[in-house]
C-alpha cells in the first residue's frame, strides 16, 4: 500500500497560490498516473512483430505514434525495475545528415553515427519508467553523453503479454552543450523468455545550430532484473517533481484564457524566418506556465515536458550571475569589488587582471580583449580553442593567454564567455575560502537555489572540465533545462524577488540591478555598442549577466510609456525575457535568431507594461 505522507510550502505568484509537495518518508504515486484504458490498441508502427523478431528500420517513424502513450493503454502488471543494457549500440543504425557546419561528420563508421555504450538501472512507480542517474551522465565515448528522462510503461493487447515501455533520452556533445533528443521503446516482462524485445531508437530534433542530424535503428538488449538500493528515493523523487511543476496549460489556451485581450497567438514568433528552427517556447503569466508543444521532423515528440533544452549562454545569467548574487546575499555586498587575481593562480598568463574584479567580469568589461568590435572576441579563433579546450590546465590557459589588456576594467563591454569561466573559478576559490575546501560553486547554488526552487532532476548539473563529474564547471554554458525549469527561473527572479520558502537567497540590491529596475537604469553596468560599432543610443545595457533593452516610445510608439525589459540569452537564438508587468517569455531555437518585440505586443494586451 503506498501512504500519501504529504507536507507542503506555498509561494505566492501574481494571482495564484502556488503549493508544492515535499518529500516525505514514504513513496507517493505520481500526481495524474491513471491509465484507464483497455489496451485495445490499433498500432501500425512499432508493433510487437517488430520489436521482438527485429528489423533494420529504413527510416525514423512518427514519433507520437511510436513513442507515445496512446489513449486506449492500460495500465502495466508488472514493473520494470533493474539494468538495461544496449548489447550493440553501435550497430544497425541509420543516420542522415542535416547540417555539418564544422565537417564533424567524414562519412565513415565513426562514434558520431552511433549511440555510446547505454547500460542503465531504472525503477518502476505506476506507470512511471525512472531512470536512477538523471542529469548529464559521462560516457567516455569521443562523441557522446547522455541524458536520460522519466518515461512511460503500458499494456497493449496485441503485444502478447509484454509491457511496452518507453523513455525519452538525449545524446550531448562532449565537452559541448548542444543536445539532440530522441526516445526508445522496448517491450518486456520478466516471466516471458526473452524478457525483452530489441530496442527501436530515433532521434529527430536538436537544439545545435552547427550540427543537425536524424539518426535511428533498432539493437539487440537484455534486462537484467533486480533490486535498485535506493528505489523508493527515486520514485520519490520522480512523483514530488511532477507535483511541483507550476499549473500548465498549452500555448493555444492564452487566447481562451483571456478572450477579451485581442492577443494573437501567432504572433508570439512573428518575424523569425523559420519556425523549425524553434524547439520550445512559453510564457508564464499570472501564475500558469503557457507550453508550447516541441516539433520534431517526425511529428510531436512524444515527452515534451521532459525534452532537454541545452542553456548555452542562459547559464550566464541562471547560473554565474544567480551565483555571484547569492554569495553578496550570503556574505556581503563587498564580494562583486573582490579581485580576480587573487582568486585565480593562472591570471598572469595573459592580460592585465590587476584591478579587475568580479563585478567587472560579470558585466564583461574586463579590459583584456581582442577586439572591442561587436562579438568579435566570442567569434575568434582564439575563442574557440578555449571553447573547445578539454582539460582544466588547457581551458584556464586559453582563457588568459590570447587576450590582451586593451582598457581600464568596467569601461568596455566585451562578450567572452571565457571571461565567465573565469569568474566561475574565482567564485568557486572565494566559496572555498569563506565555507570550507570541499565546497562546489555550482553545487552550492544546486542546493541553495536550483532544489528548493523545485528544478528538474535533469537540470541540476553542468558541463566539466576534463569530460569528468568531478571537473570545474564551465559556468558560461553547459546545463540541460526544461519549459518548466525555464519558467521556474523566471519566476524566481522576476516574481519572488529571490525569496524562497520565506527567505532571501538573492541579494535583492544587486537583483533590482541585473533586472533594471532602479532609478537609473541607464548607469547601470556598460553600454552595448550598436550594430555598427556606437554606443551613444544607450538602449542596450549589460549588467551581471544580464542584457537589458530600453524600450522608448520613440522607437516604440505602440507604448504610452518608457520602460527597461532585462532578458537572457544563449547561442543559437535562446532567450528567456524578464518583462516588468511580471510576465517571462522564453524561447529556445537555432536559427540564430533573438525575436521577441512581437511577442511583447502580445503579452502588453494581456499585461499592460504602462499604468
Amino acid at each position: 500500500m503506498r501512504k500519501r505522507n504529504l507536507l507542503t510550502s506555498c509561494w505566492l505568484l501574481p494571482g495564484v497560490l502556488f503549493c508544492t509537495l515535499k518529500d516525505s518518508a514514504t513513496v507517493i504515486s505520481v500526481p495524474g498516473d491513471r491509465l484507464d484504458g483497455n489496451g485495445l490498441v490499433n498500432r501500425t508502427v512499432l508493433t510487437a512483430q517488430e520489436l521482438l523478431a527485429g528489423s533494420r528500420p529504413a527510416s525514423p517513424v512518427d514519433d507520437r505514434g511510436g513513442f507515445a502513450v496512446p489513449a486506449n493503454a492500460a495500465p502495466p502488471s508488472q514493473e520494470f525495475e533493474g539494468t538495461l543494457t544496449l548489447e550493440k549500440p553501435a550497430g544497425a543504425t541509420g543516420f542522415q545528415i542535416l547540417r555539418d557546419d564544422d565537417q564533424y561528420d567524414n562519412g565513415s563508421d565513426s562514434p558520431l553515427r552511433h549511440l555510446a555504450d547505454f547500460s542503465f538501472q531504472f525503477v518502476q512507480n505506476g506507470s512511471y519508467l525512472i531512470p536512477v542517474e538523471q542529469g548529464l551522465i559521462i560516457t567516455g565515448s569521443p562523441a557522446w553523453n547522455y541524458l536520460l528522462g522519466p518515461g512511460r510503461v503500458w499494456q497493449e493487447k496485441n503485444d502478447r503479454g509484454y509491457m511496452r515501455a518507453s523513455l525519452p533520452f538525449a545524446l550531448v556533445e562532449r565537452n559541448q552543450n548542444c543536445v539532440h533528443n530522441g526516445e526508445m521503446t522496448f517491450l518486456f516482462n520478466r516471466r516471458k523468455n526473452p524478457n525483452i524485445s530489441q530496442v527501436r531508437y530515433q532521434i529527430t530534433q536538436e537544439t545545435c545550430l552547427y550540427l543537425k542530424f536524424d539518426m535511428w535503428g533498432q539493437v539487440p538488449a537484455s534486462y537484467a532484473p533486480g533490486r535498485i538500493r535506493n528505489a523508493a528515493e527515486v520514485k520519490k523523487a520522480a512523483a514530488a517533481e511532477i507535483a511541483n511543476r507550476l499549473p500548465a496549460r498549452p500555448f493555444s489556451a492564452l487566447a481562451r484564457d483571456y478572450p477579451n485581450s485581442g492577443v494573437e497567438i501567432e504572433n508570439f514568433l512573428k518575424g523569425r524566418r523559420s519556425l523549425a528552427d524553434v524547439t520550445a517556447y512559453g510564457l508564464l503569466i499570472h501564475g500558469t506556465n503557457y507550453v508550447s508543444s516541441c516539433q520534431t521532423r517526425y511529428g510531436s515528440y512524444a515527452f515534451c515536458d521532459e525534452m532537454r533544452l541545452p542553456s548555452y549562454s542562459l547559464a550566464k545569467s541562471v547560473f554565474a550571475g544567480v551565483a555571484l548574487m547569492w554569495l553578496g546575499q550570503r556574505f556581503g555586498s563587498e564580494v562583486y569589488s573582490e579581485l580576480i587575481r587573487d582568486y585565480v593562480p593562472e591570471h598572469g598568463d595573459g592580460g592585465d587582471w590587476t584591478n579587475v574584479t568580479f563585478g567587472n567580469a560579470s558585466d564583461m568589461a574586463t579590459g583584456n580583449y581582442l577586439s572591442d568590435k561587436n562579438e568579435a572576441d566570442e567569434d575568434s579563433p582564439q575563442e574557440l580553442a578555449f571553447l573547445t579546450a578539454e582539460p582544466y590546465a588547457e581551458k584556464i590557459a586559453d582563457a588568459f593567454r590570447p587576450f590582451p589588456h586593451k582598457t581600464a576594467p568596467g569601461a568596455t563591454w566585451v562578450y567572452q564567455t571565457h571571461a565567465t569561466f573565469i569568474l566561475t573559478q574565482a567564485m568557486n576559490h572565494y566559496l572555498q575560502r569563506r565555507a570550507g575546501a570541499a565546497e562546489d560553486i555550482f553545487e552550492a547554488i544546486r542546493d541553495a537555489v536550483y532544489k528548493p526552487i523545485r528544478i528538474s532532476q535533469g537540470g541540476l548539473s553542468m558541463l566539466r572540465t576534463d569530460n569528468s563529474p568531478s571537473g570545474k564547471p564551465f559556468g558560461g554554458y553547459g546545463m540541460f533545462l526544461t519549459q518548466d525549469d525555464l519558467a521556474k527561473l523566471g519566476w524566481l527572479l522576476n516574481n519572488a524577488a529571490g525569496v524562497i520558502d520565506g527567505q532571501q537567497v538573492l541579494d535583492p540590491v544587486r537583483l533590482r540591478e541585473s533586472l533594471f529596475r532602479t532609478a537609473n537604469p541607464s548607469e547601470l553596468g556598460v553600454p552595448i555598442p550598436d550594430e555598427g560599432g556606437a554606443a551613444s543610443s544607450n538602449t542596450f545595457r549589460y549588467h551581471n549577466y544580464f542584457w537589458a533593452k530600453h524600450m522608448t516610445t520613440a522607437e516604440f510608439p505602440q507604448y504610452p510609456c518608457n520602460f527597461w525589459i532585462s532578458f537572457m540569452t544563449g547561442y543559437g537564438g535562446n532567450s528567456v525575457v524578464l518583462l516588468p508587468n511580471g510576465a517571462t517569455f522564453y524561447v529556445v531555437s537555432d536559427g540564430n535568431e533573438w525575436v521577441w518585440y512581437s511577442a511583447v505586443n502580445e503579452i502588453n494586451k494581456i499585461a499592460p507594461l504602462c499604468h
